[in-house]
């Protein structure tokens, strides 16, 4: 029996105190197996981003149970779910949170030599070239396009060769050109490592890409 990447079971999610305490997920489930990949489609505020943040154990549900490569998650302490992120996960994020002041190499080797991986710069030079910025790696990232800086952190992102993938609107600061091509290489290089991937989208075009597609509105998870 194949253990599933993401197991979320009638996880419900209330963020605020008092008057402004809003229930974000209601009883939402949700399994991704081993080298697929699942799209999360809905509007903005429908709770999709918070939904990729119980998923990666940053934020604890009020019920329910969340599972990540078989570990469950409210079993483990804050030091042990960040050593799993590090070990299972990739995260993507829109603004692409790149380290200003590292160049692009520093930017995916710095992370791998942090986690004691003895091969950091040759790996991190090899994704780049992967992601097409051979001739890049010296540049900051004031000195990269949008495009660019979203494929230096797809490669920092699959450098750890993780076992799952986290892309939350990957394109959403991109033009329509440059994000269709972002697209095509994250789920090129998903593929590639034998990654599964959770795509977090507005966009219908994007999630059709997907093996599978979800949608949410108002917090409510339906297949």
């Amino acid at each position: 029996m194949i253990t599933p990447l993401i197991s979320v079971a009638d996880v419900d999610l209330t963020l605020g105190e008092g008057e402004v305490r809003t229930h974000i997920l209601k009883s939402v489930s949700l399994t991704l197996d081993p080298g697929t990949s699942v799209a999360v489609l809905g509007p903005s505020g429908s709770g999709k981003s918070s939904l990729m943040a119980v998923i990666a154990g940053l934020e604890r549900p009020d019920s329910g149970s969340v599972s990540l490569s078989g570990a469950d998650l409210s079993a483990l302490d804050e030091d042990q779910l960040a050593r799993l992120r590090g070990r299972s996960l990739g995260i993507i994020l829109q603004s692409f949170q790149l380290l200003p002041t590292m160049t692009a190499i520093e930017n995916v080797s710095v992370p791998l030599e942090l986690a004691g991986a003895k091969d950091a710069r040759e790996r991190a030079r090899a994704e780049l070239e992967a992601v097409g910025l051979g001739h890049r790696l010296h540049h900051y990232p004031a000195q990269l396009s949008g495009g660019e800086q979203q494929r230096v952190a797809i490669a920092r992102a699959t450098a750890p060769r993780p076992a799952l993938l986290l892309a939350d609107e990957p394109t959403g600061n991109l033009d329509s050109a440059t994000g269709a091509g972002i697209v095509n290489l994250l789920f090129e290089r998903a593929g590639a490592a034998g990654a599964g991937l959770l795509v977090i989208t507005h966009d219908p075009a994007v999630a059709a890409r997907a093996a599978r597609t979800v949608h949410m509105a108002d917090g409510v998870l339906s297949q």
